[in-house]
């Protein structure tokens, strides 16, 4: 199927010729046909899967005619999501006017955006909420609400303002929800905030993309950074996510990495705007060929040809490895993720095999100089059923 084939305008058609888009994604070619009827929708894909082009592009089609005030309000969890759909909007809508609205920076140029006219408001909760209240934003005139990421936003704990939000827009509107997740409080959400929603769901049976090949590298906790950066100069790459659980994680590697001679950036939520503006810019540009990121950049963010990624630290949370491997391997592309797993880990890894419903292959770094025998584990009577040994008291 093309884009022609889903129903689009002419002028939305020849935008994303130019851009060079040919074939729709399973979201994009199940979504936009769906919403350019105007119906609600629940939304389910994984990350990486183009669902900002499944709700922009018929949503651009609808607006028609610019009415001088904000008529789609796309709501999103972060500021690095809010400036990814606002870049997607202004590539799509050459000539729509769009008001970028987060916090952690002036006023200024959003009001100005607002004033001249804006027909689309892309924004987080709070600098919404904050703007609506002074009456600086006019929401009355929503004809497409999209709340884009969710579960997300429910995770940050936003599930207030985004009621409140919701409750601000007239009722009568289209309803666009997508999530990588559709769990109990967002079929709750959606209930009462869709009318009679169209559910399309085109996650796969596995739960991390065919695309992706992933595998586990067991080591002491202490040789962690040696085996990384083994494993740098040892892989063939283009780019590199190395994500980490903590700032100073994050701030320490990318210490070690400058040290090494790589060209490296740093993203997380301690750096200032500019900063991470620079770090995703220079990152997507080549001028850094390492993004070493807490799990701000591991969902949300539009980084297309990263060939790798490298968990330094098995995650806390069992869905944040798929998210964050799910960097790579996009849109067809083949990418490969590597954990770095030390045995004080090994609850979390058990929780992530039981989600992922398979063992992570594990393996060690031929040539590396190991001080510990790693922890070869494989799980026993079922995925991540294994325990660790308790000492005899």
């Amino acid at each position: 199927m093309s884009f022609a084939d889903l129903g689009l305008p002419e002028n939305i058609l020849s935008t994303v010729e130019k851009i060079g888009f040919k074939t729709p994604t399973p979201i994009q070619e199940k979504a936009i046909p769906v919403a350019l009827q105007g119906r609600d929708i629940i939304g389910a894909a994984q990350t990486g899967t183009g669902k900002t082009a499944a709700y922009a592009l018929p949503t651009l089609a609808r607006l028609g005619t610019p009415q001088g005030k904000p008529r789609c309000l796309v709501l999103v969890p972060t500021r690095e999501l809010a400036m990814q759909v606002d870049e997607a909007f202004r590539l799509f809508g050459e000539t729509t006017k769009i008001a970028l609205l987060y916090g952690g920076v002036r006023y200024d140029q959003q009001l100005k955006a607002l004033r001249d006219g804006a027909e689309v408001v892309v924004a987080t909760p709070g600098r919404l909420i904050d703007l609506w209240r002074q009456r600086f934003v006019d929401l009355s005139g929503i004809e497409v609400l999209v709340l884009d990421e969710v579960d997300r936003m429910l995770d940050m704990g936003f599930i207030e303002d985004v009621s409140s939000i919701i409750r601000m827009c007239p009722k009568n509107r289209q309803t666009l929800l997508f999530s990588a997740t559709v769990n109990k409080t967002i079929r709750e959400i959606a209930d009462w905030a869709l009318c009679d929603p169209v559910e399309i769901d085109v996650r796969t049976g596995a739960i991390t993309a065919d695309t992706i090949s992933h595998a586990l590298y067991p080591v002491a906790g202490y040789q962690k950074y040696d085996l990384l950066l083994a494993l740098l100069e040892r892989t063939h790459y283009k780019s590199v996510i190395v994500f980490t659980r903590t700032k100073r994680d994050a701030d320490r590697i990318t210490e070690w990495l400058e040290a090494n001679n790589i060209a490296v950036a740093t993203m997380h939520a301690d750096r200032t705007q500019r900063e991470r503006v620079e770090a995703l810019s220079g990152f997507k540009t080549g001028k850094y060929s390492v993004l070493v990121a807490t799990d701000i950049a591991s969902r949300g963010l539009d980084i297309s040809g990263v060939s790798h990624v490298i968990n330094y630290n098995v995650p806390e949370h069992p869905e944040d490895y798929v998210h964050r491997i799910g960097r790579t391997g996009r849109a067809g592309d083949e990418g490969e993720a590597f954990t770095l797993f030390s045995p004080d880990e090994l609850l979390q890894l058990q929780a992530i095999e039981r989600l992922i419903g398979k063992a992570i292959e594990r393996k060690k770094l031929e040539g590396f100089n190991y001080r510990t025998e790693p922890l070869m584990l494989m799980p026993g009577n079922g995925i991540g059923s294994a325990r660790p040994r308790r000492r005899n008291r």
